[in-house]
């Protein structure tokens, strides 16, 4: 349990499945999700299992929200080992359940997993990647302290056109200054 301002973040169980599931294909976030991007109750179960199994090599966290006297699914986000010799990591599956946006979780969750990652789970860089035309994540990820790297043009074909992809870094440097 990673705890935060306001919310906290916690490895996935079975039990979020279908959170998941049903978050991963809402209509207003699995456009902006990468294509390949399992969607499917069968295949996120796989990535949950993993996640337990494997907790330095894989993650599906869950973002959760105070509610009342528990706590409510907000969203999620992962991580995959990407380069185990130079301890690299890539982020994905950031996703903030329509009913709780505007509230800058997903900021504060970046922050927190930024810091398990590199401080708790050791790894040296983080890296993630969005499509050129998702202003939403550009931005979030200018102000969770990604450093823009650059910009592989054309790159996919997505609601069918080609679109760039927007490359993010941080590495343990950026978080210790």
């Amino acid at each position: 349990m990673i705890e935060g301002d306001g919310l906290r973040l916690r490895r996935g169980n079975e039990d979020d499945v279908d959170f998941l599931v049903g978050l991963l294909n809402d209509e207003d976030v699995e456009p902006f999700l990468a294509a390949s991007r399992a969607r499917d109750r069968a295949s996120v179960l796989e990535e949950v299992r993993a996640s337990e199994a494997r907790p330095e090599e894989s993650g599906v966290f869950v973002i959760e929200v105070p509610d009342g006297d528990g706590w409510a699914r907000a969203g999620m986000m992962q991580f995959s080992l990407s380069n185990r010799r130079s301890r690299i990591a890539q982020l994905g599956g950031l996703a903030i359940h329509p009913n709780y946006r505007g509230r800058r979780l997903s900021d504060e969750a970046a922050r927190l997993f930024q810091r398990h990652l590199i401080f708790d789970l050791d790894f040296h860089r983080l890296q993630l990647e969005c499509y050129g035309f998702n202003d939403r994540a550009i931005r979030h990820a200018e102000r969770a302290g990604f450093v823009h790297e650059g910009v592989k043009r054309k790159a996919y074909q997505r609601h069918g056109e080609w679109v760039d992809g927007v490359l993010f870094g941080l590495i343990r440097e950026d978080l210790e200054r």
